[in-house]
């Protein structure tokens, strides 16, 4: 799946929303996998984009308050939420803090623009998952292992949630909210 790769993009069209933000918050859980790759692909957008990256870690629940905090008193103009599987589990508190704070973020989950984040952009999941179901179908009819192609999955999808927008007083662009695949009334 692409969600790794992707916080990139999520940084660009937070900040295309947000043109006139200069600090962006990174919320990581810095014991995952892969989150060193995430934090060098987003330090490299930020310095393209000239913006300041503050970076979070939350290695666990007890990490989020002290990080909503910093987000606060750092004045970030947006946040972006990697796509960490404790993160995930833990949305609810994250777009409450967002909402309470009116904070726009974005997050590579779709889960956490319909549990009232600001917007998604990432994975389709739906797409991964049936890739995997793919290559099991050839695996029971005998296919090799070895014979099977890598494949990753390649479809992402964009949420826009325009009931937090105007919570946040905030108008979405034309073309950003066009480019939408989904968009939350």
């Amino acid at each position: 799946m692409l969600a790794n790769s992707l916080v990139a993009k999520q940084l660009e069209i937070l900040h295309e929303l947000l043109p006139a933000a200069t600090t962006i918050a990174f919320l990581d859980n810095s014991a995952d996998q892969s989150s060193f790759a995430r934090l060098h692909e987003l330090k490299a957008a930020a310095l393209t984009l000239g913006l300041t990256l503050q970076v979070l870690d939350a290695g666990s629940e007890d990490d989020l308050a002290p990080a909503f905090a910093s987000i606060v008193a750092q004045r970030a103009g947006g946040l972006v939420v990697a796509p960490s599987p404790l993160l995930t589990t833990r949305r609810d508190r994250i777009v409450a803090f967002a909402a309470r704070h009116a904070t726009a973020m974005i997050s590579g989950v779709r889960e956490f623009a319909e549990a009232g984040g600001l917007m998604s952009y990432g994975t389709d999941f739906s797409e991964g998952y049936r890739l995997v179901g793919g290559y099991a179908a050839r695996l029971l009819k005998g296919a090799r292992l070895a014979d099977l192609p890598v494949q990753q999955s390649t479809k992402v999808e964009f949420v826009v949630n325009l009931r937090t927008a105007k919570a946040l007083g905030l108008t979405f662009p034309l073309p950003l909210i066009g480019r939408a695949d989904e968009v939350i009334e």
